[in-house]
C-alpha cells in the first residue's frame, strides 16, 4: 500500500507555548509532515533550531531588524529567511493543507486571513482573529472552502461535544475559567498587585501575556466573544463558570436538560492534537485523568467585581460593529502598560471601558463596514486612544 503524502504544515507564533506544543507533536511523527512556514518573534535561535530540525521552507520573525540574525542563525541550511508583517502574510498564504494561527494578539488576523484565502484548515488558537474580525473571517473561509478548526481548549472543548448533535437542541454553553492567579485574592489586594505576581498561573504554563490576561479574565471575555462567532449562539446563551482545577474546560448544554462535558488535564496538546489530525482521533502524549485521584471537582460563579472584564465583553457584544476590534486594541495597549508598571492591575478595564466609551459616541467608526483595511485602521486608533488617555493621566 502506497504511504500518504506528507501534510503540508505551517505555524504562525511557533516560538509561543501554542507553537511549541505543535512542534512536539508534528516532531513525533516528522515523516508526516512537510513543514512550509514557521514564524516567531525575538527568540531567533529557537525559531531557527526549530526551521532546522523540521526542514522548513520559510522561517519569517515579526521583527524587521531581527532579519539579519535570523538569516546567520539558518545559514548553510537551505531554509529562507524573512521579517516582518508582510513576510507573515506571504508566508502564509504559501499553500498548506493545515495552518496553526498562534501568533499573539491581533497581529495574527492578516496571516489566517491570507491561509483560509489558499484554502487551507486553520488551526486557530489566536482568538483575537474573531473577536476582532469575526463576521470577515468567516465569510472568508466559506468563500474559499477553507476550515476553521478551534484549538482553545474551551472552544475545542465545545466542538468534540458539538460532534453529531444539531446546534438547534443547543441550550447553552459553558466555558469555564481557573480564576487566574488571583481567585483567591481579597478583592482590596488587587489594586496593588504586580505583573509579576499576574504572570504565575495555577495550572497553565502559558505566556506572559495570556497569563496575565488569565489573571483580570480578560481571556475569557475575548473566548465569550469568540464563542459567539464560532458556534453562532446567542450571547444571553453563553455562560462563565469558574472551575479552579481547569480539568473541565466546557459542557454544552441541551434542551433536554442533558449537559456535555469535556474533561481533560491542563496540556495544550489534548486540544492541537485534535485539531491535527481531525476528523480522526490519535494517541496523544498526554497524562490521563484519575478521577479518585482528582477526588473532586469545584464550581463557582465569577465574581463581576473581581472580573469587569466579563461584563465588556457582553457590552461589546451588544453593540456589535467594529466594537470587538475596539475592545481587543485597548486590551492590548492596556496590558503593555501594566507589564510596563505605568498603571495597576484594575487599572487596565478602566481604561478598556473608557475607551469603548469614547467610540460609542462616534458611530460611524464603529459601524464602518467590516474589512481587513478598517479592523487595522480600528486597532490602530483605539491603541492611539489608549495612549492619550494615559498622557491625560500623566498630566
Amino acid at each position: 500500500m502506497q504511504a500518504a503524502d506528507p501534510r503540508r504544515v505551517s505555524i504562525f507564533g511557533a516560538t509561543g507555548s501554542i507553537g511549541q506544543n505543535t512542534i512536539d507533536l508534528i516532531a513525533r511523527d516528522p515523516d508526516a509532515y512537510d513543514v512550509v512556514a514557521l514564524s516567531g518573534g525575538a527568540n531567533i535561535a529557537r525559531l531557527a533550531e526549530d526551521a532546522r530540525r523540521l526542514r522548513a521552507d520559510v522561517a519569517v520573525t515579526a521583527f524587521p531588524e531581527r532579519l539579519h540574525d535570523l538569516r546567520a542563525a539558518l545559514a548553510g541550511s537551505g531554509v529562507m529567511a524573512a521579517a516582518g508583517p508582510a513576510a507573515l502574510v506571504e508566508a502564509a498564504a504559501r499553500p498548506a493543507d493545515w495552518v496553526m494561527s498562534a501568533i499573539v494578539g491581533a497581529a495574527g488576523l492578516a496571516p489566517g486571513l491570507a491561509a483560509l484565502e489558499q484554502g487551507a484548515t486553520l488551526a486557530l488558537a489566536n482568538k483575537e482573529t474573531l473577536v476582532c474580525a469575526g463576521p470577515l473571517v468567516l465569510e472568508t473561509a466559506r468563500r474559499h472552502g477553507a476550515r476553521l478548526l478551534p484549538v482553545d481548549s474551551e472552544h475545542s472543548a465545545v466542538f468534540q461535544a458539538l460532534v453529531g448533535e444539531d446546534m438547534a437542541a443547543v441550550e447553552r454553553i459553558v466555558i469555564t475559567a481557573s480564576g487566574g492567579a488571583f481567585r483567591d485574592w481579597p478583592l482590596e489586594r488587587l489594586a496593588s498587585a504586580t505583573a509579576e505576581e499576574a504572570a504565575q498561573h495555577p495550572n497553565w504554563d502559558m505566556g506572559q501575556r495570556i497569563t496575565i490576561d488569565s489573571a483580570s479574565m480578560f481571556n475569557k471575555a475575548l473566548e465569550v466573544i469568540e464563542t459567539r462567532e464560532f458556534f453562532g449562539i446567542d450571547p444571553d446563551r453563553i455562560e462563565v463558570i469558574v472551575h479552579p482545577e481547569s480539568m473541565v474546560h466546557a459542557l454544552v448544554g441541551f434542551r433536554d436538560g442533558a449537559l456535555m462535558a469535556h474533561l481533560g488535564a491542563p496540556d495544550m496538546r489534548h486540544a492541537i492534537g485534535y485539531a491535527l489530525h481531525w476528523p480522526e482521533r490519535r494517541d496523544l502524549p498526554v497524562a490521563r485523568l484519575d478521577l479518585a485521584a482528582l477526588g473532586q471537582l469545584n464550581f463557582r460563579a465569577p465574581d463581576g467585581a473581581r472580573y469587569p472584564a466579563l461584563a465588556l465583553a457582553r457590552r461589546v457584544m451588544a453593540r456589535g460593529g467594529l466594537s470587538g476590534a475596539v475592545f481587543n486594541a485597548a486590551k492590548e495597549r492596556a496590558l503593555d502598560h501594566f507589564i510596563a508598571g505605568h498603571i495597576g492591575f484594575l487599572d487596565m478595564a478602566r481604561l478598556v471601558e473608557a475607551v469603548l466609551d469614547r467610540f460609542e459616541s462616534d458611530p460611524g467608526l464603529i459601524d464602518a463596514p467590516m474589512t481587513l483595511d478598517t479592523v487595522t485602521q480600528t486597532d490602530h486608533l483605539a491603541r492611539q486612544r489608549v495612549d492619550a488617555a494615559m498622557a491625560q493621566r500623566a498630566g
